[in-house]
């Protein structure tokens, strides 16, 4: 492959897959697919969800990563609130942390910290408000489709840059 093509599809490559991602994660919210949530709530955990997978991979390789599992847990916990089975994305995160060396014993500690915070926040303003908290996993399933599109989307796109390298 000639070095001129190289660099086009190491540009062009990821822009594709980041708008199929975002193609696959509309499709819930069309009119035929009938969707009783709505369109924010849907997103929202899309959005937290981009937000933790970016202060993941920003971490260096011999930084402290204490402080980026509390907040990734708290985003997680928060997110939580839309889509109850997010709080699992902890365990690929860990995995992450494990093979670039960066998960500890005060890492794990943070994460079960940020996830109690928010329990104990969201049980103080679910007590004290009018805001009702319903746990159905069948309804919030269609929530997987953005989150699971974007995780998709940004591994793809990882492997075609880091493939796709101008030497």
């Amino acid at each position: 492959m000639k070095r001129h093509t190289q660099s086009i599809l190491y540009h062009l490559l990821p822009v594709v897959i980041w708008l199929l991602a975002i193609g696959g994660a509309v499709v819930p919210l069309l009119p035929f697919c009938a969707l009783e949530l709505s369109p924010i709530s849907y997103l929202i955990p899309v959005a937290v969800v981009m937000c933790a997978l970016f202060m993941l991979t920003s971490l260096k390789r011999h930084a402290s990563s204490v402080e980026t599992c509390f907040i990734i847990a708290v985003l997680l916990g928060a997110a939580s609130y839309w889509l109850p089975t997010i709080l699992f994305l902890a365990i690929p995160a860990c995995i992450y942390l494990q093979l670039r060396n960066l998960l500890t014993l005060r890492s794990v500690t943070a994460f079960l910290l940020g996830y109690a915070l928010v329990a104990i926040w969201m049980t103080v303003i679910v007590y004290l408000s009018s805001i009702s908290y319903h746990l159905s996993f069948i309804e919030n399933a269609y929530g997987w489709i953005p989150i699971g599109a974007v995780l998709i989307a940004w591994t793809a796109a990882t492997i075609v840059r880091r493939n796709l390298r101008v030497r």
